[in-house]
Order: structure tokens, then sequence, then C-alpha cells
């Protein structure tokens, strides 16, 4: 537990078998539960979760803990969960042994460890839904995702959980962005170009590092949230954020560390760039709709329609101009220019909607005096 709030973990897992080991081995002890989602890997990853669960593995002199003490390669007494459940409805096979119940918690036990594995491969979003259902079934009050590849140090992790726990947010997220470490060029330019496009699908204006997987989410905000309608690739973290503003939770986007090691990334940019580029356009369409036609109406929508019509209408009149290789008017000109006017005034009615819903600049202040 963290500070009286019951703590689970989602670890969604993809051919990381250098790495799960270490992930589970060095799970913070105040998270009760682990559920580690094989998302049907085609390497050694499943063994090697198996390896750490069922015990009976060598002490490794090298590893540990904090007073010294010897810590086993499979993790100061982890263990799983007693179950053989088939969860049919999420494709998941749940093979775990034996239980013990003192595991986990602020007494500095182990957490237990809940191995789940898909049957087919779904995507990072699916393996993460197989967890938050899990995770809802239990009741646990707070549920943070923690990366397969080892990218979320565990104190990443606390950080993470701390505004959820204190209750000031229902949904906390990484924020590479706001420390003195940088990320490579490339990654910086892409996440930059995300950023924008996710703060506009979204209404979250102030969130930064929107691919970030390291995330904390309350269960009230879990079980608000239809999970199965969640985008189940590479989209999902942007997919959940512009469902949480249209159910008005509040978000943090929280300092943390960059680190990067010999993992690999699994994302097909050919395909990753196109793919998200209309669910964010989907996810702002259906944002608008529901929140400021449906629910409660605001005219910031019909100045993004509006605008929208009108930039495309003044775009096509210039390239009708162009085309007749006459000399141009101006209409299509100023069309478009009028077009853009509607929509920023839109993005500001937005900002100012939302403003209350994100939680920025004292935490990140702090998060930057802890580095």
């Amino acid at each position: 537990m963290y500070e009286g709030h019951t703590v689970a973990a989602v670890i969604p897992v993809y051919n990381e078998e250098p790495f799960i080991g270490e992930v589970i081995e060095t799970l913070p002890t105040y998270i009760d539960r682990a559920y580690v989602v094989d998302d049907a890997s085609t390497d050694g990853t499943w063994s090697a979760i198996q390896a750490r669960v069922d015990g009976g593995v060598p002490v490794d002199p090298s590893a540990r803990n904090g007073d010294g003490s010897d810590v086993a390669v499979g993790g100061p007494g982890v263990v799983a969960e007693e179950s053989s459940v088939v969860a049919e409805e999420s494709g998941a096979r749940d093979e775990t042994g034996g239980r013990d119940d003192d595991a986990g918690g602020e007494d500095g036990g182990s957490p237990t460890v809940v191995p789940l594995q898909h049957e087919r491969n779904r995507g990072v979003g699916g393996a993460i839904k197989t967890g938050y259902k899990r995770s809802v079934a239990d009741g646990t009050e707070i549920t943070v995702v923690i990366a397969g590849d080892g990218q979320t140090a565990p104190d990443v992790v606390e950080r993470i959980v701390e505004p959820v726990a204190a209750g000031r947010v229902d949904y906390a997220k990484g924020n590479r962005m706001l420390t003195r470490e940088e990320m490579p060029v490339f990654r910086q330019i892409g996440n930059a170009t995300l950023a924008l496009l996710t703060r506009i699908a979204s209404g979250y204006w102030k969130v930064n590092d929107p691919q970030n997987g390291s995330t904390a989410i309350s269960l009230s905000a879990l079980e608000t949230l239809e999970i199965d309608e969640l985008y189940e690739d590479y989209g999902f973290v942007n997919d959940l954020l512009i469902r949480l503003n249209v159910h008005e939770m509040r978000a943090a986007d929280v300092p943390r560390r960059a680190v990067y090691e010999d993992e690999t990334s699994h994302i097909s940019y050919t395909s990753f760039v196109p793919k998200l580029s209309i669910l964010l356009l989907r996810g702002f369409l259906w944002r608008l709709r529901v929140k400021y036609l449906q629910r409660d109406f605001h005219p910031l929508a019909l100045c993004y329609y509006v605008g929208a019509g009108t930039s495309a209408l003044g775009a096509a009149s210039v390239g009708a101009d162009a085309l007749r290789d006459g000399p141009s008017r101006g209409d299509g000109t100023v069309l478009f220019a009028l077009g853009w006017l509607f929509m920023l005034l839109a993005m500001v009615f937005d900002l100012d909607e939302n403003r209350d819903l994100q939680e920025i600049g004292a935490a990140a202040e702090n998060g930057r005096n802890d580095e």
C-alpha cells in the first residue's frame, strides 16, 4: 500500500526477455499486486516471467537490498496469486501458482505477481486494458503502468503515484521534457509534434511527452471509463487522455528521468503515424460533439467547425486560382485567414474551459528540485 491506498502495477510486455526479470525484481514494495501481461511474445519472455514467479532460483550475490542483504534473482519472496482462470473476454490466459497472503504493502513485503498471457498479439494498449480490468475487478485504488523494458525506474513510479494518492488528480503521467536530461533529437521532434496534436485533440493544453507510458490512474477513473472501448495499439495513451477529458478527470504531468538502455522499439512509424493521426482526429471530433454539443452547448465547437470549413474553402479557392494561371483575386487568402482566426478563437475557448483539469507548475517545480 502507498499512504493507505492499495496499488497495482500493470506491466505490458512484448519480446522483452532481457529486461522483464529485472523489472519484476525491482518492483517497489508498496505495490500490492503486479499484473505482468505477455502480449503473445515470440521469444522467451513468458519463460522469463514464470522463472521469477515460480522461484527456486539461486541467490545473485551482486544483487543487494538497501540494507545490504542478498536478493534472489526471483526477487525477495516474489509470489503469484493462486488462480487458473482463463479470461475469455480479454483473450488472456492466467497461469499462476501459490499465494502468500502477506505479500505486498507498506510492511515491506513483496508484491503478488499475476502473470497473464494473451493468445494473440493485441498491442500495448490491449495488454494494459487486460491489466486494468483485472485491477478493477480486484478493487485496487491506484493502478500504475510500468514499462516492461526497464524504462520506468522505481523512483519514477512513486513520483507518478503520489498526486493520485493525494487525491489531487485522477490520472498522472510521466513527462521527460520537464527534466534537465535530454532524449535523442529525433524523439524530441516527434514528441513536440505529437504533443501539439494531442493537446488539440484531448483538451489538456499543458500536456507534454504524450507517448510516455509511465502512468497512474484512480479506481474511480477506471470505473468511469469504458475500458473495452479504449484503443489497443500505441495510440492508447492519446485515446485515454481524450476520454478522461470528456469525463472531466483531472490529470497531471509529472517530471521523470529519461531511461534509455538497449531496449528495442516495436513501433512501425510508417503505420503508426497515419493510424495515430486518424485516431486523434476522430477522438477530437467525438470530444467536441459529446462535451460541447450534447452534454452542454458551447460556441467553441461551432468555431472549430466554421473555421475548418472556411479554411478548406479558402485553400480550394487559392488552388483554383493557381490552376487557372490567371491573377488571384485574393478571396481565397482572406477566407483561409478568417478560418484560422475562428479556429484560434476556439482554441482559446477550449483552453479556458479545461484550465482546471490539469496539474502542472508546482508539481513540475518540485520534480526539478528533486533531480
